[in-house]
């Protein structure tokens, strides 16, 4: 039976950053050395973190808490918003199995466990997947021709793993 490990990745983890860096640049066209320079620096004190999902030691989806995101570059005013879930990504081999699900949860329980009580995402095309998820709307607004969504998720004791 496959095993799942979720592993958070440190600033020194120059092998797993890289994989992290190719993957958002064929998904999202991110500049490698963008996601390289975010990843080295994020910061604990802020509780920001990345998290690599590995079935049987084969890396197959991250995602991450941030305090910034790039919606905030377009969008100031969304900077009373804090504790991002952001760039959740799965391989195309692996979606449609609740791979995603999974790595999302685990993200929202190791917030909890920081002592973190809320965190917030934005989607134009994923919010009735975070509906089912406990998440909330907070607000939706027109950005780029999409139609944004801007959820909220109270982090409760039943998000511990």
């Amino acid at each position: 039976m496959a095993e799942i490990k979720y592993q958070l990745i440190q600033a020194n983890d120059d092998k797993h950053i890289a994989i992290i860096a190719d993957w958002y640049l064929k998904e999202w066209n991110i500049p490698i050395a963008t996601t390289i320079d975010k990843t080295r620096n994020l910061s604990g004190a802020y509780h920001e973190f990345q998290v690599l999902m590995m079935l049987d030691d084969e890396p197959i989806a991250t995602g991450g808490l941030y305090q910034h995101v790039g919606i905030l570059d377009n969008v100031p005013r969304l900077g009373v918003y804090k504790n991002w879930l952001a760039l959740v990504y799965t391989k195309p081999d692996y979606r449609g199995q609740g791979l995603g699900t999974l790595i999302c949860k685990y993200i929202a329980a190791h917030a909890k466990q920081l002592g973190l009580t809320e965190m917030h995402l934005f989607t134009h095309t994923a919010a009735r997947l975070y509906q089912r998820l406990g998440w909330q709307q907070v607000e939706r607004l027109a950005l780029g021709g999409k139609d944004i969504v801007v959820m909220k998720k109270q982090l409760e004791e039943s998000d511990l793993l």
